[in-house]
């Protein structure tokens, strides 16, 4: 059949958008997936055509769409509720035929090379996962190993485990609707880790989890490192609400947001917290709680929380927060350093050295960190239902590790509220999701969560309207 007059052919050439900002396009890999023998091109064709697709295709539109300003998942898939996307054979493997894909994702007649490399990157995970993983009887997802090994796996498979330089990997996070002066922060933090060849990692999308890789990228040209890594990792569900900045240059997506979590955790050799909103406060009561486990207590990792003066009252917040619920012993995990990125580096810097020599000594792998003990609580994924939410025990008198986990799922939750189509239409459907705790417990969460809300850390535009209700 002949190409129509927008079809981009396989040199991924395309003539202008049309009025509606959408283009089609044929397109080969690039990045992932160039060669493939014939059985895993039949898979691939198969897993396009079945049940993957649509989970497939919308992964791939938020990679096509990420030029947008926007973490409003439904009015971008309604923007674009005509797009398709199909995998075609070809001689030497695969392409994927676009129909009215997003026109930013091209430049003067060609797809912008990292977006073409996302694309694929999505392709290759979302198919590998299906098919190795959760597909085959050799994970047993119901263990903690078994979890475990998957996400060892699922990093293999993308090639981020085959880099075999000292320990350098700084794992950022931060929230995605930050102001200008958190973000021009988060670059200098950035830019100082470059000068000291440290790679960043973050959940690669907007805010605070690109400007430490957009820092990085200068102090990386300053000292002629041509080979810096800038690593973001996703899951499904959020993808679409923070899809992957132009800076990441190494995709990986995880099948959901616990084993995403894991993948954080085992790669960096140091975590930098940013300012951010309940998607961080989830991941630092992760992070916290695995610490706190004392199977961990030799495991050295540098955990410094950083921001701009301006952010001083935010990180008070966090702190007292963790104080009167996970206790003294929790807030000797991490450091506080405001307003001084050249020392936050330093921090990160003179930590590492001593993850290094600890993995030595323990002759532990520089690039996936075995030793460090998960308690299943953080790694069996939570559904975040109206029933879930309400049965949640946020108790003082819970073990900390325990009380980490629940107050882990309940921002979790209130993170799908947000920015994830099922939560959205669950809120739509059945009202605020209605969180249960001991007084103080929910005096907290109200001060902080109310905090978040006129700080506009909820969402990126327009006002937001609370997905939760808290009851003591």
């Amino acid at each position: 059949m002949k190409p129509s007059a927008r079809e981009v052919q396989a040199s991924a050439s395309i003539t202008p958008a049309d009025a509606e900002g959408v283009v089609d396009a044929r397109v080969s890999p690039l990045g992932s997936l160039e060669h493939l023998s014939q059985q895993e091109v039949e898979r691939l064709l198969s897993a396009g055509q079945g049940g993957l697709y649509e989970l497939f295709r919308r992964c791939a539109l938020a990679v096509l769409a990420s030029g947008l300003e926007s973490d409003d998942v439904r009015a971008i898939f309604e923007r674009y509720k005509d797009f398709e996307i199909r995998i075609g054979r070809q001689a030497w493997g695969v392409r994927l035929d676009l129909r009215n894909a997003p026109a930013e994702a091209f430049v003067d007649g060609q797809m912008i090379r990292g977006i073409k490399e996302h694309l694929f990157a999505v392709l290759r995970d979302i198919v590998y996962i299906h098919d190795a993983i959760l597909g085959s009887q050799n994970f047993d997802l119901n263990d903690s190993a078994g979890i475990t090994n998957a996400v060892y796996h699922i990093l293999r498979n993308s090639r981020l485990l085959d880099y075999k330089g000292r320990p350098d990997l700084v794992v950022c996070w931060g929230g995605h609707s930050i102001n200008s002066a958190e973000y021009d922060y988060t670059k200098r933090v950035g830019y100082e880790l470059g000068l000291r060849a440290l790679n960043v990692c973050t959940g690669c999308g907007p805010g605070a989890m690109k400007g430490p890789m957009k820092g990085a990228t200068i102090g990386h040209a300053k000292q002629r490192i041509r080979n810096g890594r800038y690593i973001g990792i996703t899951e499904p569900g959020i993808i679409a609400a923070e899809p992957p900045n132009a800076i990441v240059n190494h995709l990986v997506i995880m099948p959901d947001i616990e084993k995403r979590l894991e993948a954080f955790v085992r790669a960096a050799h140091g975590i930098i917290v940013f300012p951010g909103g309940v998607g961080t406060a989830e991941e630092i009561l992760y992070l916290l709680g695995v610490l706190l486990d004392p199977e961990n207590a030799e495991q050295p990792m540098p955990v410094v929380f950083t921001g701009p003066p301006s952010s001083a009252d935010y990180f008070e917040q966090i702190d007292r927060l963790i104080a009167q619920t996970l206790g003294e012993q929790a807030r000797r995990h991490y450091k506080i350093i405001i307003g001084d990125a050249a020392q936050a580096a330093r921090e990160m810097a003179s930590g590492i050295e001593r993850v290094r020599e600890f993995r030595r000594e323990k002759q532990d792998a520089y690039a996936f960190n075995w030793l460090l003990k998960i308690p299943a609580d953080f790694q069996r994924p939570f559904h975040p239902t109206h029933e879930a939410m309400a049965r949640l025990e946020l108790r003082r008198d819970l073990e900390p590790h325990v009380l980490a986990a629940n107050l882990r799922r309940a921002f979790s939750g209130i993170v799908a509220g947000n920015v994830k189509e099922s939560g959205m239409q669950a809120i739509d459907t059945y009202g605020p999701f209605e969180l249960r705790g001991d007084r103080e417990i929910v005096r907290l969460l109200d001060e902080l969560l109310s905090a978040f809300v006129a700080q506009k850390r909820m969402k990126l535009a327009g006002e937001y309207r609370p997905c939760y209700r808290l009851v003591a």
